[in-house]
């Protein structure tokens, strides 16, 4: 486990990933728990039932909690995604998943309160966390209390900005409102530069990141011609994974005297 030096208590390292071989970098970096999503490009959504299932079997000492999100877009979503989300949290509940990340809001910015709640009740004990429709929300403080008053474990935000070196200052505010009621981590263009720096400006104790690199594809035919995506391509003998190097780059940065 990873101690900081000094009188602060230890941080807890949350790893978005995306494989089985990220959550083992995670896992073998010191981190305390992974946000297992499928399509990173959409900013993370859910995961198969196979992929829930392998990480759950690969990891041993590190917590697996379960992003549950139709779609990327926005976060207002319809009778049949809200369907979705439930079945999904139930399985992912039911596969052994220690917690589920979770969000939805109305048209006008608000916490969609009967999703919420519907999604809550299926996540029964698991840890449930507010994801970043938070940094959609109108009223952020409002939002803070709502998610208290519901019984979310934690919410995951940037600050409503860019990126959390500029949402500093409202995760501040958000960690002293909080007052321990609900975990306030900051996750969004955490690095191993600034990683103290957030800490210092925050007060968090938990911390999200990803840390990737490119990864050539092993494929030694590669037909140059078709693409399988749309018109926004990505590489097709390329892709980005979970770095071990990266993960251990930034959880260093917090270790330093």
């Amino acid at each position: 486990m990873i101690v900081n030096p000094g009188p602060n208590p230890p941080l807890t390292y949350e790893i978005c990933i995306d494989d089985v071989p990220g959550a083992l970098a995670a896992e073998r970096a010191g981190a305390h728990r992974v946000e297992l999503c499928a399509d990173l490009f959409e900013g993370g959504i859910t995961p198969s039932l196979g992929l829930i299932e392998t990480t759950l079997r690969a990891v041993d000492a590190i917590r697996v909690h379960v992003i549950i999100r139709p779609r990327g877009g926005d976060f207002v979503f319809d009778e049949y995604e809200v369907a979705a989300m439930e079945r999904d949290v139930i399985a992912a509940r039911e596969a052994g998943a220690h917690g589920v990340v979770i969000g939805a809001l109305t048209p006008e910015g608000d916490i969609d309160r009967p999703t919420i709640e519907r999604l809550l009740a299926a996540a029964g004990d698991c840890s449930v966390t507010f994801h970043r429709a938070f940094d959609m929300t109108r009223d952020p403080f409002a939002t803070l209390e709502a998610l208290i008053e519901l019984g979310v474990h934690r919410v995951l935000t940037s600050g409503q900005d860019s990126s959390v070196l500029e949402g500093a200052p409202l995760i501040a505010d958000l960690v002293d409102r909080a007052a321990g009621r609900i975990v306030v981590m900051p996750g969004g263009g955490i690095t191993a530069r600034n990683i103290e720096r957030v800490i210092a400006a925050t007060g968090a104790h938990e911390v999200h990141f990803a840390a990737g690199e490119v990864s050539e594809s092993t494929a030694t035919h590669r037909n140059p011609y078709p693409y399988m995506g749309g018109a926004l391509r990505q590489a097709e003998y390329a892709r980005r994974v979970t770095s071990l190097g990266g993960i251990q780059e930034i959880v260093g940065a917090t270790r330093r005297n």
